[in-house]
This record gives C-alpha cells, structure tokens and sequence, in this order.
C-alpha cells in the first residue's frame, strides 16, 4: 500500500526538494527530486517542478511508491577470504564492491558473493544484509568481519558497541600533517545541504578517530587512523574537517588529484574476541596494488 505524506509550509524557506529534503530525512534529496519528476508530490493539488520556491501556507502531499522488492541472489564473484570457521569469515573487500544491494546496487554486492561463497550466515539484518556486522564504504577497500550465526553476530555488536574491536586504516592524505599524532573528537551528522553526504556539526552524533603519521611524501602524508566510534563516513569527513582530506576522496577531497579509482583507504588491521574461542583475534588486510603502486610512485 503506499504511504502519503503531508506538510503545511510555514516557517522553511528554499526549493521544495531542498525543504521536503529536510523534513523527511529518510528520504535523500535525490529521491525527492524523483518523486517530484514522476508527480509524486502535489503542492496545493498540483504537481510542480524541483526548483519551485515554497511559500507559507503552501499545502504538500507526497505519494511514496511502493519500495521495489529486491531478490538477493548468490553469485560467483571471487572473494579474497582471509580466514574461516564454523562462526566467522574474515574478507578482504576490494574497492569498487558495495557491501549489501540496495537501490541502484541490485546485484555484483559483498553479500551476493558472500551467498555464494558461505553456507551459513547470520539472520540479524534481514534477507538483504545476511551476516554484515560492519561496512566499509563502496572505494574503501579492506577487511570485514562475517557472522555465520545469530550468536556471533549479537556478540561481535556488543563489541563494536563497547569500542573494544580494533579498528585500524591506512589512507594517503594531502598536505604535510604537523602533528605525528593526534585524537578527532567532532561529532558527525548529515550535511543539510546535501543529504548524501556527513559533516561536523554540533547537532550530530559523537565521532572520534585517532591517528599516526606514518610517512611524508612532497605534498601528501601517509597516516593511520583508529575508529574509536564508527560513524558513516566518519574518517573521510573527520580528515576533512582537520583540513587534509584523503587523497581520491571525490565527495570529500579535492578536485584533479592522483589517479586512484576512489579515496586511498583501507581497512587494514581488524581485531577482537572470538566469540565462541574468547580468544584475542587480529587479521591485517593487504593494500590493494593500486593503493601500494601509487606510494611506490611517490617514494
């Protein structure tokens, strides 16, 4: 059944896309414009266009379509499985994979492999997300934790939960940081002007990430970086907000940069408690040859 929406404006101000945007944040700006292309959003009874300029009093009803249902289907996508048991399976994700279908990834996704790959994986997160305890972003390459039970998957979360998994990254950023060391402590939340990306803002949920210099090139610093929290985005927009953003990042960083097919970040080093051993794990992830040609080039 579809689901109706209903705003009377009164004190915002801007584009409708833009304020519906901001309204109904489970929406992205992007979907609302989707809905306004396709008549889905009538003002005052009539449809209108993205840039229209809302007024107070104006009267707006969204018709939201029905989600479209996703069959998730294994495929035989090669996977780089750094370690296995009966409870996990540690992998190596490559850059350019999204973690779990979703709009506009239906299939070619970690968890498509994973179906293929894995017999048996956690149920937590649903049909769509079989197993995912954490994710890396689409260009962040590196390692993941897999649960193969409902067991496993509650107590690698309550590690997560309780900052005791270690969490550790590699990225390349731009400019010559002075500090060999340093702690971000700036809380993240969703950019209002554009809903698909995170900023700092007082208003958002805490975020902090430690880091250590690890090498200087001409114009770049090779650092690593440890999650105390595991904010969407959080690395990216934590270098950014310090201002030295990752080298490659296309939403974050800056424009005509290296050749690198995405942001220069990997997850290197995972570590936590086995959930059934109680035993301390660590697993480290190789760089990625296009990560590790690019410093060989700067050297």
């Amino acid at each position: 059944m579809k689901e109706q929406l209903q705003l009377t404006i009164q004190n915002e101000k801007g584009r409708l896309d833009k304020v519906l945007s901001q309204c109904f944040p489970n929406f992205s700006r992007t979907q609302i414009q989707d809905f306004i292309e396709k008549g889905q959003v009538m003002v005052n009874g009539q449809s209108t266009i993205n840039k229209y300029k809302v007024t107070c009093g104006d009267r707006i009803q969204i018709n939201v379509p029905e989600p479209v249902a996703i069959e998730v289907k294994p495929e035989n996508i090669p996977l780089d499985i750094l370690y296995e048991d009966e409870d996990i399976a540690i992998v190596n994700k490559p850059k350019g994979m999204v973690v779990h279908p979703g709009a506009g990834n239906p299939n070619g996704t970690l968890v498509n492999a994973l179906l293929y790959h894995i017999k048996d994986l956690s149920g937590i997160n649903g049909e769509i997300r079989p197993g995912i305890v954490h994710r890396l972003d689409k260009d962040t390459s590196g390692g993941l934790v897999i649960a193969k039970n409902d067991i496993t998957h509650q107590k690698l979360s309550e590690q997560l939960e309780k900052r005791t998994m270690k969490r550790e990254y590699i990225a390349l950023v731009h400019g010559h940081i002075p500090h060999k060391e340093g702690r971000i402590d700036a809380p993240i939340g969703r950019d209002p002007q554009d809903r698909k990306k995170f900023i700092v803002r007082q208003e958002g949920k805490e975020a902090i990430t430690n880091f250590s210099v690890l090498k200087y090139f001409a114009h770049y610093t090779l650092v690593r970086a440890q999650l105390e929290t595991g904010r969407t985005h959080q690395i990216r927009v934590h270098f950014k907000y310090i201002g030295y953003p990752i080298v490659g990042d296309n939403d974050y960083g800056r424009k005509n940069t290296l050749t690198t097919e995405g942001q220069l970040l990997h997850a290197q080093k995972l570590g936590f408690i086995h959930p059934r051993t109680g035993e301390y794990m660590e697993y480290v992830a190789p760089l990625p040859s296009v990560f590790q040609d690019i410093l060989d080039q700067l050297q």
